[in-house]
């Protein structure tokens, strides 16, 4: 069964959605239209219920007091996208990553186009990090969110109250600053 829930956030209206009861879309903004009128919703039926704790790790996140999520999920996307996904989510709170530098953990510095490809088709924003993939010279481009969301983002994980947080949310496996 597949069931959504919009909710408001710092960086504005995310449509939350759950596939069997785990999260598999965190999008930015709502739900977009059924293209043709009762044709129902890819996000399926709208739940009050069920998606609790994803609420209260991103109230956190928002607040300055999580670095990373813990609900489960459930992505969908190829296998390589999927891969991507797996590498953005070691990069460290409050750090970033260049498209070029996951390209060469994936094992190829010519794939950086493919990993920007792989990275617009996150389903799960926020919970995912892509906002911490940045150009080359640390450009802000590209994000499905909008730049604005991204730099936000950037600004609350490097903002002085956030600073415990990113002296103790290193990951072993995060991709090197």
């Amino acid at each position: 069964m597949i069931t959504h829930k919009i909710v408001t956030s710092q960086v504005g209206v995310l449509t939350l959605v759950a596939m069997d009861g785990l999260l598999s879309m965190v999008r930015l903004g709502p739900p977009a239209a059924p293209a043709v009128a009762g044709a129902g919703t890819p996000y399926g039926i709208a739940a009050e219920d069920g998606f609790e704790d994803v609420e209260r790790q991103l109230t956190e996140y928002f607040e300055g007091r999580r670095c990373c999520f813990s609900v489960g999920t459930n992505p969908q996307g190829t296998e390589f996208q999927r891969r991507v996904w797996e590498q953005v989510s070691g990069i460290a709170y409050g750090r970033t990553a260049s498209y070029k530098q996951l390209a060469v953990l994936l094992g190829d510095a010519a794939k950086a186009r493919s990993v920007g490809a792989a990275l617009a088709h996150n389903p799960l924003n926020l919970v995912v990090p892509t906002h911490r993939v940045v150009g080359s010279r640390g450009a802000l481009t590209g994000y499905s969110g909008g730049v604005d969301a991204k730099r936000y983002l950037l600004e609350l994980e490097q903002a002085p109250q956030t600073e415990h947080l990113r002296r103790n949310c290193l990951r072993a496996d995060s991709v090197p600053a």
